[in-house]
C-alpha cells in the first residue's frame, strides 16, 4: 500500500503538467514515414505495373502437315531400297522392294514428302504392317518449318494465340547463337494421347516422350522468317547459326504468357 500511495500522489501532482508528452522519437517517425512511402509505392505498382510469366514446354521442329509412317503391306525380304534419307519423293513413288512367295512387291509413298528415316534395309525380313520408312509431308524442301510444342494439359488453357516464343534448339549452341524466335499460331482444343502424337510426328518414341507425364496440348509455333540469316529464321543474336536447320530437331520452348497486373493475383 505504501508504494501505491506514492504512485497515486505522483499522478496527482501538478508539477509536470506543463511538460510536453513525447509520443514517438524522431527515428521512429522516420521509420513510419519510410514504411508508409514503401507501401504506397507497392500499391501503385500492384495496380499499374505488369508482370510477364513464361511457360516452358518440349517440342520439335517439323512441317505443318507432320509426318506419316510407311508400313509394309506384305511379308517378305527387302531386296532393294530405292531412296535415301532426306530425299524428296512424290506421292506413289517407289521406296522399297519386298520379295514374297508370290513375287516382288513395291512399297510406295502414300503422300508426297521428304524421307526422314528408312527403317528397312536390304536383306531384312519384314512382316505385314512393319515400319518401312517415315515420310514428312511437305511439297518442297524449302517450305517453312514450324515448331510443335507439347504443353501439359493444365497449362494449355493459359497459352494465347500470338504469344511470343523463344525456342532453344538442341543442335544450336545457345550461348553463341541465341534462341530462335516465333509466335503461337494455334493451340489444340483437347489434350492428345500417345497414339495421336505418334500419328502426327511419325515417331513412336516421340509419342512416348511427349506423353510421359500425361496427355499434353499441342501448340503450333510459327517461326519468324528472316532473309539476313543462313537458316532463314530470326534469332536473338544478329545472324544466328551459319547453317540451315533440320526438321525433326528437338527444341525447348519458352512461351511468353499475357502480362498481368500484380493486383489481379489477389482478386478472385
Amino acid at each position: 500500500m505504501q508504494f501505491r500511495q506514492k504512485a497515486l500522489s505522483k499522478l496527482q501532482s501538478p508539477e509536470e503538467l506543463d511538460v510536453p508528452v513525447r509520443f514517438a522519437r524522431p527515428q521512429g517517425r522516420l521509420v513510419l514515414a519510410v514504411t508508409a512511402l514503401v507501401m504506397a509505392a507497392a500499391c501503385f505498382w500492384a495496380v499499374t505495373g505488369s508482370v510477364t510469366s513464361k511457360l516452358s514446354a518440349p517440342g520439335i521442329l517439323t512441317h505443318a502437315e507432320g509426318s506419316y509412317i510407311l508400313q509394309s503391306p506384305v511379308s517378305g525380304q527387302v531386296t532393294a531400297v530405292l531412296a535415301e534419307e532426306g530425299a524428296m519423293r512424290p506421292a506413289g513413288a517407289p521406296l522399297v522392294k519386298v520379295r514374297t512367295q508370290r513375287g516382288v512387291t513395291t512399297v510406295r509413298t502414300v503422300a508426297a514428302g521428304r524421307v526422314t528415316s528408312l527403317v528397312a534395309k536390304i536383306g531384312a525380313v519384314v512382316t505385314t504392317g512393319a515400319d518401312v520408312a517415315t515420310v514428312e509431308r511437305v511439297d518442297d524442301a524449302d517450305d517453312p518449318m514450324v515448331a510443335m510444342l507439347y504443353v501439359s494439359g493444365s497449362g494449355g488453357s493459359t497459352v494465347p494465340v500470338g504469344a511470343a516464343v523463344d525456342l532453344t534448339v538442341q543442335s544450336v549452341p545457345t550461348q553463341q547463337f541465341g534462341v530462335l524466335r516465333g509466335r503461337v499460331k494455334a493451340v489444340g482444343r483437347v489434350p492428345q494421347n500417345r497414339q495421336q502424337i505418334t500419328g502426327f510426328l511419325g515417331d513412336s518414341q516421340l509419342g512416348e516422350q511427349f506423353s510421359a507425364h500425361g496427355k499434353p496440348v499441342a501448340v503450333l509455333v510459327q517461326l519468324d522468317r528472316s532473309a539476313d540469316t543462313k537458316s532463314g529464321y530470326t534469332w536473338s543474336s544478329k545472324q544466328g547459326p551459319p547453317y540451315a536447320l533440320d526438321s525433326t530437331t528437338s527444341v525447348s520452348g519458352a512461351i511468353h504468357l499475357t502480362a498481368q497486373h500484380p493486383v489481379d493475383w489477389l482478386l478472385p
